[in-house]
């Protein structure tokens, strides 16, 4: 039987803490992430998502009591915290909390260099970095780096996003010198997506693994990495319209991954 600890202070120093985790460098320096999405907390009870703590309100207990109590179970859970609707808005980044807040560990899960690797450049909109990543694991596309320009993974509009892929991935940080992006060059060929001078996507299926790179949408992809690719590819799409978002364009090739294996 688990047990609850009731937080009535919003100056708890609990919920000051989780308050701090909506700013990226506190997330960074503790190595640390909050989700409020229940469907997002309840999935990751089957894999080893790094949960460490359940914040949630009498409110949300009483109107989900048999997901919560197989939630608790499951996870083996011994003590969670209960805390007011009021503790709840304190520390929320949502509009409407949703009674619910998981506190997790970051994950660090190796990128497995013998399969395709997505390479993830300035991408600086969470819903779109969101997108890229459920897509990815929707289509068996496991291994997702990003460069140090990209959005924060655990901005809380990524994981809403995102959703459980966040636990299912591995993704890995690249750093300002490409350390992560250099050692793909030694192992496989890189394909960046342009719409000029580029082939088709029909490309890759003369490559067993290879590394697909997806650049910012106003600014494409960085010249130094340009200069690392060994081919470039594009959708190709009626005249009608100049392009396409880039989570669209990235769930149209997973798709295309997918089924050509």
């Amino acid at each position: 039987m688990s047990t609850a600890l009731v937080i009535k202070s919003t100056s708890n120093e609990r919920i000051k803490y989780l308050k701090s985790l909506n700013q990226k460098k506190y997330r960074q320096e503790n190595e640390q992430f909050i989700v409020e999405n229940f469907k997002t907390i309840y999935d990751s009870r089957i894999i080893d998502s790094g949960l460490d703590e359940i914040f949630v309100t009498v409110e949300f207990v009483e109107k989900n009591k048999d997901k919560f109590e197989e939630l608790i179970k499951d996870l083996k859970i011994e003590e969670y915290f209960l805390i007011s609707e009021a503790v709840n808005e304190t520390f929320s980044s949502l509009e409407n909390p949703s009674g619910i807040c998981a506190l997790y560990n970051f994950k660090k899960n190796q990128i497995n260099f013998d399969d395709i690797i997505i390479y993830l450049n300035k991408i600086n909109d969470p819903g779109n970095l969101g997108t890229i990543l459920r897509s990815a694991l929707a289509f068996d596309i496991k291994n997702i780096v990003l460069d140090e320009n990209c959005v924060d993974i655990y901005n809380p509009k990524t994981i809403n996003s995102a959703k459980d892929s966040i636990f299912k991935l591995n993704i890995s940080i690249d750093d300002k010198d490409r350390i992560i992006l250099h050692e793909i060059k030694n192992r496989m060929k890189i394909y960046s997506t342009r719409l000029e001078n580029s082939d088709g996507i029909e490309t890759l299926k003369k490559q067993d693994k290879f590394c697909l790179v997806f650049g910012n949408e106003a600014s494409g992809i960085d010249r130094d990495i340009y200069e690392l690719s060994d081919g470039f590819i594009k959708i190709n799409m009626t005249s009608d319209i100049e392009s396409i978002n880039v989570a669209m364009s990235a769930s149209i090739i997973f798709h295309y991954i997918y089924n050509k294996y």
